[in-house]
């Protein structure tokens, strides 16, 4: 057990993943990501709640299980946001004897690296064999682990880059009986084999099935880093005085990098290219490719002698290089094709790459699972394979324009599976002709072909293509290369707004958009073609986008803006669940103009987001409802808010249910409802406005002429506030359902409402539920009724009735809900 802690305490303590030059150490470095737990809709959590947060330490905790009878944890989350690094910081509090001691051994694995092994393993070999191997006693220590399976925790890391689809058709039990590597890995996930092991896997969203899902006990969405996170990191990596501060201050003036930073990949790429960004004018990029190709020219000045090319990526410092390029692009793309992302020697030498060429940096030593004389190489991370894939295919001689239509479509489950049962053995060069290029491109797993998609359009872009130019003999065939791609990206798009059902009669044409659909809009914003967005949506004639659950974060609402700001009708964006937050909110101002309501549920929006996205709002004639509720909003919004429904008088609905606002922030909000003639809705619920909310909020209603609906569920009011909505009940004319549940308004509140009831005429639904309230509130709603023939609902359920109280009152009248 300690020759375990002490090989996994050496291979965490490092983080190189992100860098091929040096070593960070992890505990200087390694900060938090966001966690979210992600649960069934409507079983598992009230779906007025926002989704838990937790820590890595509290990873095995009871909360929010999906099945009570497995055994695996899932992390979820993009490429580049901090996955590997989640697990490398889990490996090294174990060994450490931090966290995690529950566990007497651990047992980590990669998949990208298992998917290599041909021959059969048991779950012997697999612990022994490809983690560590005990020095004495290896038949008691299995056996312990046999028995005592609870004390042992396997984790696997890129479950996306394992070329096998998970199934559970093949069972097997025996954990000394070698079967297939995947065979193995998918039992042992499922619980077959070391069951009650504590199992944790980590993928990207795309890999993950429903079926896979059957078998999780905890599934948990990796959000990457949050705003303090980005701060925090940056201050890690630069201790120096001043260069983090300026770095921030960069950042927060730039907010389409500062979106890009919410991946722990580009944060760190950022704090590489620090001096570039700062010292050298390299600019504010504002897309992917722009940082990808700035830490390229971090890497090319870094291997070069001192003072042998300029401070900037020319021509000259890429045409010196260019062979390399070339050697790592063929060794991306094949790899990507193979689905393969760890290199032999061989395969290194197939691809003409030499020492030269990995001295560049961009390929680095994987972290062995296995025994081997020789340690494989992997490039730094799989953004940078897609990277190099994408700057082969725009490069070389070898590329015609018509195989960018492989790149450019919503690719569908693959129709062959050659390439995952095929060995990963070497393509020589002599054998890159366009049929084998078209083969690779086919062949290559469907998410990484995107990533590759998205930086050859921007590679394409007018920004780069000058450069990219002058590094390529023919200048026409980059120009022929470029077309193409715009006219494989204007088709897609067009076939995809042409997949949309037709509305339904009497509602607006809804569009929920389908898989591929946010990427084509982010290869779209690569491209930076203003026309290019113009035409794609010229033909979109949908009156509701609908991307809900789709890992919407800043860098995809620039190019949600970037696209939709050119529509011709008005649309309803509704991007709930999702990552958007107060970066992502200054990104979607841009299209803000051409949306009549914005729904923006559970996206971790604070108070300086919302006021931004106000102060837009004034200006935009076309908006009239937004739905924020499951944020982080607090009274400190509520000035704006109030500001807002003083100012447009068409607005409509404002839902700001589940947030932090108190009675400061409804009675700041209430001077804005006594200028306001248009909202309909009001959604207040789950907050803490109190008595004095409530009443502030009931005075600025008393007259108002259009409001239909108020919620004000949950929210602490008792008898006071209940006093105070039953006098504006007498005075308004126009509420129609009135909702409280889930307060303490108790027999006395409610006889107050009663007395607002018998002078009502417009209310017609009002909800009661969980109040505390008995017989003798319920006899005085009774009375009420009586005098009242247009409620048509009261809810009383949840409150202290016995069952002959419950039958009695439906009897007298069955507008009762009990």
């Amino acid at each position: 057990m300690s020759k375990l802690r002490t090989t996994i305490s050496s291979q965490s303590r490092f983080l190189s993943t992100y860098d091929g030059a040096e070593n960070l150490c992890l505990e200087e470095i390694y900060t938090e990501n966001v966690l979210e737990i992600r649960t069934e809709m409507g079983l598992a959590r009230s779906p007025q709640k926002s989704p838990a947060t937790l820590s890595l330490e509290e990873l095995f905790s009871t909360c929010g299980h999906l099945n009570e009878d497995a055994d695996t944890v899932l992390v979820v989350g993009e490429a580049g946001s901090g996955k590997s690094t989640l697990l490398q910081r889990m490996h090294l509090l174990w060994a450490s004897g931090r966290d995690f001691q529950e566990f007497l051994f651990v047992f980590p694995f990669s998949c990208r690296q298992l998917q290599c092994v041909a021959k059969p393993l048991s779950v012997q070999m697999l612990l022994f064999e490809h983690c560590c191997w005990p020095d004495f006693g290896q038949q008691e220590v299995f056996q312990f682990l046999l028995d005592h399976p609870n004390r042992v925790l396997l984790t696997f890391d890129g479950f996306d880059e394992f070329r096998f689809r998970f199934s559970d058709h093949e069972r097997h039990c025996s954990p000394t009986d070698p079967t297939s590597v995947q065979n193995l890995l998918f039992n042992l996930l499922q619980g077959n084999l070391l069951k009650n092991a504590r199992k944790v896997l980590t993928s990207r969203p795309d890999a993950v099935s429903a079926l896979l899902r059957k078998y999780l006990r905890l599934e948990i969405n990796l959000k990457g880093f949050s705003e303090e996170g980005i701060e925090l990191y940056l201050r890690k990596c630069h201790r120096e005085p001043g260069v983090a501060d300026r770095l921030i201050r960069l950042l927060k003036t730039t907010s389409a990098l500062h979106g890009l930073c919410h991946l722990p990949v580009v944060s760190w790429m950022v704090s590489k290219c620090h001096q570039e960004l700062l010292l050298h004018g390299g600019g504010s990029p504002k897309t992917s490719t722009d940082m990808y190709l700035l830490i390229l020219q971090h890497f090319l000045l870094h291997a070069s002698p001192p003072d042998s090319v300029p401070h900037s990526l020319g021509s000259h410092l890429l045409r010196g290089r260019l062979p390399t390029l070339l050697h790592l692009g063929w060794l991306a793309l094949w790899g990507l094709g193979m689905c393969c992302y760890v290199f032999s020697a061989k395969q290194l030498q197939a691809a003409h790459i030499d020492d030269e060429d990995i001295s560049l940096g961009f390929l680095v030593h994987a972290k062995t699972v296995g025994p081997g004389s020789t340690t494989p190489l992997e490039f730094l991370h799989i953004t940078f394979q897609c990277f190099f894939a994408a700057l082969y295919l725009v490069l070389s001689t070898d590329v015609s324009p018509s195989l960018l239509r492989q790149l450019f479509i919503c690719h569908g489950p693959r129709s062959s599976l050659l390439a995952r049962l095929l060995p990963t053995t070497c393509v020589p060069r002599s054998e890159r002709k366009e049929g084998s290029l078209a083969a690779l491109l086919q062949e290559a797993e469907p998410h990484n072909l995107q990533i590759t998609a998205a930086f050859l359009a921007g590679l394409l872009s007018r920004e780069h293509r000058g450069l990219l130019a002058e590094c390529q003999a023919n200048e026409e065939a980059l120009l022929r290369l470029q077309g193409r791609a715009q006219g494989c990206l204007s088709r897609s798009l067009h076939q995809h707004f042409r997949s949309i059902p037709p509305a339904v009669p009497g509602e607006a044409k809804s569009m929920h958009a389908m898989p591929g659909f946010l990427w084509l809009i982010r290869s779209l914003y690569e491209m930076q073609e203003e026309r290019l967005a113009r035409e794609a949506v010229r033909g979109l004639t949908v009156g509701h986008l609908k991307l809900t659950f789709c890992g919407v974060g800043p860098p995809e609402c620039a190019a949600l803006a970037f696209v939709l700001r050119h529509l011709r009708r008005p649309v309803a964006l509704q991007l709930d669940h999702n990552s958007v937050g107060d970066i992502g909110v200054e990104q979607l101002l841009p299209c803000l103009s051409v949306c009549k309501a914005l729904y923006l549920r559970d996206n971790n929006i604070s108070d300086r987001g919302i006021c931004k996205l106000i102060e837009h709002a004034l200006h935009c004639e076309q908006l009239q409802k937004l739905a924020l509720f499951n944020n982080k909003l607090t009274d400190g919004c509520a000035h704006s808010m109030a500001r807002l429904l003083a100012c447009k008088q068409n607005f409509l609905a404002l839902r700001l249910g589940n947030n932090r606002i108190t009675a400061a922030g409804a009675q700041a909000l209430a001077e804005g409802l006594r200028a306001n003639t248009s909202l309909q809705f009001l959604g207040f619920w789950g907050n803490k406005v109190g008595d004095e909310g409530a009443q502030a909020l009931a005075e600025a209603l008393g007259d108002h002429q259009s409001l239909r609906w108020l919620s004000l569920v949950g929210n602490d009011i008792g008898s006071v506030g209940a006093r105070a909505l039953a006098l504006m009940l007498e005075k308004n004319v126009a509420l129609e359902e009135l909702c409280l549940e889930e307060n303490h308004l108790q027999d006395e509140g409610v006889c107050s409402l009663a007395k607002g009831l018998e002078r009502n005429s417009s209310l017609k639904v009002l909800k009661l539920s969980n109040n505390c309230i008995t017989y003798l509130g319920a006899e005085g709603l009774l009375q009420a009724l009586e005098k009242n023939d247009t409620i048509l609902e009261v809810w009383l359920r949840g409150n202290t009735f016995s069952l002959e109280e419950m039958e009695r009152l439906s009897q007298k009248d069955t507008r009762l809900l009990l």
